[in-house]
């Protein structure tokens, strides 16, 4: 596969550990909207456990990931939500010794992995929103409820604003240069 084809969204989370499931609620609003509103081709929702291999093959060939998790801080306005803009090639910084993430390896450490073996994502966003529940059970709190629609018309501005961009590129009027969309395909996690 051609390099930089694809924007991938990501959703990363446990929907079983109520307010780490807040990726996945993303992706599935995504999904509905993308049934009256078809995103730009080549476009993937993907809804992931956050396992470092299949992070790494959905974000590989893309020219934007953009990547909604949760996360949990000792003092934690739930609800409130984050934005890293990364350009290619730089990782997020591990998390700090005593702190976990409640996939096993954090996606830093996806991000290190991926770059090494060549398979890291362009750019990349990421969405991080506080929670205040990963207790055991389905559905996320109203807290976090509530910022789900202002964060899916976020990400979907940054896939516009991407497409924009691009759209530059091939015409000859961005040096960056630009990506080739094919198709459109939503992924879960196997079973």
């Amino acid at each position: 596969m051609e390099a930089f084809t694809r924007t991938a969204v990501i959703g990363i989370g446990n929907e079983f550990r109520r307010d780490d499931g807040v990726g996945w609620v993303v992706v599935s609003h995504l999904r509905d909207r993308a049934a009256r509103r078809q995103p730009p081709p080549g476009t993937v929702l993907a809804q992931c456990d956050g396992d470092p291999g299949r992070l790494i093959g959905l974000w590989e060939n893309t020219g934007l990931v953009i990547v909604v998790d949760a996360c949990f801080l000792p003092s934690a306005r739930p609800g409130r939500t984050r934005r890293w803009d990364v350009a290619a090639g730089v990782c997020l910084s591990a998390a700090a010794p005593g702190r976990h993430s409640t996939h096993g390896l954090g996606l830093a450490e996806a991000l290190r992995l991926g770059d090494a073996l060549g398979r890291g994502p362009g750019r990349l966003i990421v969405y991080a929103v506080e929670g205040a529940d990963r207790s055991v059970g389905v559905g996320i709190t109203p807290a976090v409820a509530r910022v789900v629609p202002r964060l899916v018309q976020r990400i979907e501005a940054d896939i516009e604003q991407h497409e924009r961009s691009s759209g530059h590129a091939r015409a000859g009027t961005d040096p960056s240069g630009g990506t080739r969309r094919t198709g459109f395909a939503t992924r879960r996690p196997p079973a």
